[in-house]
């Protein structure tokens, strides 16, 4: 491994440890740190990633295993729908693994996190699941929807294989601030 991949998974790992005592704002810190490697590996330069997909897989096993910790804490119902997402993730991770086929990907998507989101958000943010149901089914949409959409945008369209982080960034930039 180079410098630069040890320093990314310090950063992920480190970055997926407020879960534990945060269950929900610790979950959106590790999703945002996720997202961290693609700007770290554009403005590093410590020798670079090698194998940027399994390498960022792997890493994403370390908060995926700090939300599982905290799913085993909830109750029956939640505790066993987090349980099986996770082992239908890691599944496809080791179907990824073995093939180094993208595409796997999608037909393995990571409702683990949208579950995991929810879950926590209803507990966070102390919805009466009961009184509250078109809300909780609106989120669970919005989540796996959202969650099917990245998977596809990154793994199956690879959308964003072509350009860098930063210059993403400053392309929504330029455009947003185009007509001023």
């Amino acid at each position: 491994m180079t410098t630069e991949m040890w320093v990314i998974a310090a950063v992920r790992i480190g970055g997926s440890l407020p879960v534990l005592r945060w269950p929900f704002w610790g979950a959106v810190i590790a999703i945002l740190v996720d997202l961290s490697d693609l700007f770290l590996m554009n403005l590093l330069h410590l020798g670079g990633v090698n194998n940027y997909q399994s390498f960022d897989k792997w890493l994403d096993q370390v908060y995926m295993a700090a939300f599982l910790i905290v799913a085993f804490r909830w109750e029956a119902v939640p505790r066993t729908v987090a349980a099986a997402l996770y082992a239908y993730r890691l599944t496809g991770f080791a179907a990824f693994e073995a093939t180094h086929e993208r595409a796997l990907l999608i037909a393995f998507p990571n409702l683990f996190e949208a579950w995991y989101l929810l879950v926590a958000g209803i507990k966070e943010f102390h919805i009466d699941v009961q009184k509250q149901r078109p809300l909780v089914i609106a989120a669970a949409a919005a989540l796996v929807t959202l969650k099917f959409f990245q998977e596809y945008a990154l793994h199956v369209g690879k959308w964003l294989d072509g350009f860098t982080a930063v210059e993403a960034v400053q392309s929504i930039w330029r455009h947003l601030t185009g007509p001023f």
